[in-house]
């Protein structure tokens, strides 16, 4: 048996991975996982990725895109090598639930951006919302407050530490009614990309990876077809209503297919927004945002 660790985020979109775990489609192609769970997000782990503490991890297309091209004197420790989730991340734009003074996007410019690790998906997507804004400031805002988890940045808008934070629509959807409510919404963003992407160390050969694609794609399949165990995982062991996850089953897609295109389209805007080295103008940010 192969021992590959496998870094990934404890939300909705590890189901596939979980029953891939669950239902021995690892073992069957020869591996033996362990799955790590990162709920600080894509930013940590890219860093365990080039400290040699993972093999594997699945995560934000945006924020390993940003970890592969954002200092070329310092090449990472990992390479992309194929999709995970092929349709748009949504992005919801949160405050603290008693924010009066923030109730628009267009008042966030020059304000501080809560981020769970600079670098990570939501460090990276605060520039394309500046960017789709058209914030003139530069840089767009005050600070970026490093705040690790979900929790930290929902007790972090509360205390004043930040202003607001991004992270996905349907994690964040309980808290902003009943009883879990300390959230505002203000406004979303729609990644232009395929959402997520699996990635491996460098070390790891292709031979192994493919076994590795392989089990996911099982654990995909198994996910589609077993809708209703789905929701029971999600609801029961994930903190997520089951409305929720019906409603998110709704919206997503899963793929271990070519990531080009959506690396492409993600450098493409990174570039734009100034969170890449080369700022060019030829490109939207922000063309499925809401």
């Amino acid at each position: 048996m192969t021992p590959l660790r496998v870094g990934y985020v404890p939300e909705h979109f590890s189901t596939p991975l979980q029953f891939a775990q669950k239902h021995g489609f690892f073992s069957r192609q020869g591996l033996q996982i362990t799955l790590i769970p990162y709920p600080s997000g894509t930013g940590h782990m890219i860093s365990s990725l080039n400290s040699q503490e993972l093999d594997v991890a699945i995560g934000l297309t945006e924020a390993f895109v940003r970890g592969l091209l954002a200092d070329p004197a310092q090449p990472p420790s990992y390479e992309i090598v194929s999709t995970y989730v092929s349709s748009p991340l949504n992005w919801a734009v949160s405050t603290g639930v008693n924010r009066d003074d923030v109730t628009e996007l267009s008042q966030l410019e020059g304000a501080k951006i809560g981020v769970s690790r600079i670098g990570s998906g939501s460090y990276v997507m605060s520039y394309v919302l500046a960017q789709q804004q058209r914030f003139e400031r530069d840089p767009p805002f005050a600070d970026w407050p490093v705040c690790d988890t979900f929790e930290g940045l929902r007790r972090a808008v509360n205390s004043g530490q930040c202003d607001a934070f991004m992270w996905e629509y349907f994690t964040t959807r309980a808290h902003y009614e009943g009883p879990h409510r300390d959230l505002k919404m203000i406004g979303n963003i729609l990644t232009p990309w395929a959402s997520w992407v699996v990635v491996k160390n460098t070390k790891i050969g292709r031979e192994t990876m493919d076994r590795f694609q392989a089990a996911v794609r099982d654990g995909i399949e198994y996910f589609e077809n077993h809708t209703e165990e789905a929701i029971q995982y999600i609801s029961q062991q994930l903190p997520y209503s089951e409305q929720d996850a019906r409603d998110w089953l709704e919206t997503v897609e899963f793929e271990v297919g070519d990531s080009r295109d959506p690396m492409e389209k993600a450098e493409r805007v990174l570039r734009v927004c100034g969170v890449l080295p080369g700022r060019t103008e030829n490109a939207e940010a922000t063309p499925g945002s809401q």
